[in-house]
């Protein structure tokens, strides 16, 4: 098997180094025919597919192209569930029982490969977490569970309650992670980043668990795009949505950004595909979201996920050289 497919234990089939993220593409969260786009990122070799209920009607035309192609046993499916109300989250027994059903019948199947929570609510104990995914796994609805923006403190311990019990644990955890250093939460309720220096913890203990880390806004969001050059807040302003500028848009990115750019003249390839071989050399067992409508982005990304920068080369684009 090559490099750019690999196995999370509990799914059949490998899955591509890079997941299709929905999550900012309009033509699936506005529920058009998707299919001539998701059929060319099929075809360029990535075979995961990342959604959340919370994604407008990108599960519906996700499931629409699955269906009409009859490909359902070439493709994973994530998707997430929870909700925001009033900057509040809100994941318990309930929302995730309306949810799973409301998402398995958008998707059209009767499984979902990966299904995770997509915030942690300190007001559900991790007991009802555990307790209510495994009930849906012993259904059928879901092959494996994990979490998004959780904090690996948290996570440990629910896995430690599922262990006690003889029950399953997350499997697969979707935070953040990237060059970009994550400077402010962009959505609120919660975001969580393993990026910058004050994360190290956190990476030390992806990297000795090797927890399938399923990282989200790799590229910042449209931050190392390569779009713009680094200091042009003029340009970069119009190449990120408020949402990027909240959390990315800072002196100490611009800086990340100059070094990606040198090194990726040194290199002869391109600022984005330096960003994502930083991604793929952290040691930690990572996969990664993007979105893009471009075959040959895609195809970057997949190249990126087998040449991955060595540790002298991460140090420098972080800035603290060995």
């Amino acid at each position: 098997m090559d490099n750019q497919k690999r196995y999370i234990p509990g799914l059949p089939q490998p899955l591509s180094s890079v997941f299709f993220g929905t999550a900012m593409s309009p033509v699936m969260t506005d529920g058009p025919e998707a299919g001539v786009l998701l059929d060319s990122v099929l075809a360029g070799g990535v075979n995961a597919f990342d959604c959340a209920r919370s994604y407008g009607l990108a599960e519906n035309a996700l499931g629409r192209w699955i269906r009409e192609r009859g490909i359902r046993d070439q493709v994973v499916i994530l998707s997430k569930c929870g909700d925001i109300r009033d900057g509040k989250v809100e994941v318990n027994r309930r929302v995730i029982r309306e949810q799973l059903a409301q998402s398995l019948e958008a998707l059209g199947t009767d499984c979902i490969d990966l299904y995770l929570l997509h915030r942690d609510d300190p007001n559900t104990p991790v007991e009802e977490f555990i307790e209510t995914l495994n009930e849906a796994r012993a259904k059928g609805m879901i092959r494996l569970f994990g979490v998004s923006n959780w904090t690996h403190e948290r996570i440990a311990a629910a896995n430690r309650y599922a262990g006690e019990k003889g029950l399953m644990g997350f499997s697969v955890s979707s935070p953040n992670f990237g060059l970009a250093r994550q400077m402010k939460d962009l959505w609120g309720g919660g975001c969580v980043t393993l990026s910058g220096p004050e994360n190290d913890a956190a990476r030390k203990w992806y990297r000795e668990n090797q927890m399938p880390l399923i990282a989200y806004s790799s590229l910042g969001r449209g931050f190392f795009s390569g779009r713009f050059k680094a200091y042009d807040y003029e340009n970069a302003r119009k190449v990120l949505d408020p949402y990027a500028q909240r959390g990315y848009l800072y002196e100490e990115n611009m800086e990340r950004l100059e070094r990606a750019e040198k090194l990726a003249e040194k290199y002869g390839v391109t600022v984005p595909e330096i960003a994502m071989r930083y991604v793929f050399g952290s040691g930690m067992n990572v996969f990664a979201v993007v979105s893009t409508t471009s075959p040959e982005r895609l195809q970057m990304n997949l190249r990126a996920a087998g040449q991955p920068l060595s540790a002298e080369d991460t140090a420098y684009l972080e800035g603290t050289e060995l």
